[in-house]
């Protein structure tokens, strides 16, 4: 009982911010969520022999979300691309969600840790990185 209570709560917690920090929740559970929540995200089967990681993109491929895994298949950060056109939305959507920590950076307080997210410039891109909190 004590186990799904737990894991009501971390379901819940996650999707009331954001919906992507899924670090913790492993590869299924990640895959469950996805398929639940995010509708508009298509799973894109990959292989790399380099780094262990789901990814999902929506059907006009203007946002592609990156959850790296561990060797155990764990979440350990989560990488969001969208097109440069987004970059204030998904700004505001991150001021509203999370405690501001400087020039585009913001503090997400769930779990009882601290998760650092960050938005990074790219030539045609912004790339918003949620790691835990080193």
């Amino acid at each position: 009982m004590k186990i799904i209570t737990l894991s009501a709560v971390l379901i819940l917690s996650c999707v009331c911010n954001y919906g992507q920090n899924l670090i913790g929740f492993k590869e299924k559970e990640i895959m469950k969520y996805m398929k639940e929540n995010r509708h508009d995200m298509n799973y894109n089967n990959v292989i790399n022999s380099k780094f262990n990681y789901l990814k999902y993109s929506d059907s006009p491929e203007n946002e592609t979300i990156l959850f790296f895994l561990t060797p155990d298949s764990v979440c350990r950060s989560v990488r969001i691309i969208c097109d440069e056109n987004m970059k204030s939305q998904k700004i505001k959507e991150l001021d509203t969600k999370y405690v501001k920590n400087g020039e585009n950076k913001w503090i997400d307080k769930s779990s009882g840790r601290k998760y650092l997210i960050e938005i990074m410039e790219g030539k045609w891109s912004c790339i918003i990185s949620i790691e835990p909190e080193k």
